[in-house]
């Protein structure tokens, strides 16, 4: 049971944004192409985790933030109802 929304939605946040650093820095080091100066051992398939990774974090984050924005909502509508 969920009893503090906004503590759930900066822990989702937070979350998100350790795992889109991990896949920033994983994309960073990954070798460059034949063509560019550096490795010959990229391969395109490596960058698929990461981006999935990148991708998952990004819908995290849209989810918390609604989470704190039906929290607001719901916040106002009792001191609302309360007054």
């Amino acid at each position: 049971m969920i009893t503090n929304p906004s503590s759930s939605a900066v822990n989702l946040i937070s979350s998100a944004q350790h795992k889109a650093a991990d896949a920033a820095h994983t994309i960073a080091t990954l070798p460059v192409a034949k063509d560019e100066v550096g490795s010959n051992e990229f391969s395109s398939t490596n960058l698929l985790k990461p981006l999935l990774s990148l991708k998952e974090a990004e819908i995290e984050t849209s989810a918390a933030i609604k989470i704190l924005e039906v929290d607001e909502k719901v916040k106002g509508s009792l001191f609302e109802a309360i007054a």
